[in-house]
């Protein structure tokens, strides 16, 4: 079973599937990230469960709001742009073999996936009155509308809502 551990969140994938933070790759880090075309971004993590790729995005503001000027769906649609860009150069270019098959395998699916793991403050407080600061509904539209030629319906979810239709949980 592979763990992968963002910020203070734990995603734990089910036996088999595999399972990899792409943001740590030598090959996105060494060879691709400042290298080809400057400041690619990179989704948080990779994971290839029957025959499906999945590209998952983290944000938790739990802690801390969001105080980037861009449109969170923005920023989500680039980093997996890039990070398509990065998997096609990788399984041709990696250095390290496991990254190369990972790239491999993602690119070879039969259905490519995008999540945003979206964590908010569960209710409003006197420093965020607002309470929830994105609204999910809206962020899953406007990733759809961007995204739709790679995932037509794209999820965003948060730990209490993943269930089990996704190949990993958040402990």
């Amino acid at each position: 079973m592979t763990t992968i551990k963002e910020g203070s969140l734990t995603f734990q994938f089910d036996a088999g599937v595999g399972a990899s933070k792409y943001d740590d790759w030598l090959f996105y880090r060494r060879q691709f990230q400042n290298k080809c075309c400057s400041d690619n971004k990179a989704v948080d993590f990779l994971c290839q469960a029957d025959n499906i790729s999945w590209l998952v995005e983290v944000k938790d503001y739990r802690q801390h709001s969001r105080t980037k000027p861009t449109e969170l769906a923005n920023e989500v649609a680039r980093k997996v742009r890039d990070t398509l860009a990065g998997l096609v150069a990788a399984q041709f270019n990696a250095t390290e073999t496991e990254e190369k098959k990972m790239a491999h395998k993602m690119l070879r699916a039969s259905c490519m996936r995008i999540v945003c793991h979206l964590e908010q403050p569960s209710r409003a407080s006197r420093l965020r009155p607002q309470g929830h600061a994105i609204e999910p509904d809206k962020l899953q539209w406007q990733l759809r509308q961007q995204l739709k030629a790679i995932d037509p319906h794209p999820l965003v979810v948060d730990a209490a809502s993943i269930g089990h239709r996704l190949p990993w949980a958040v402990i």
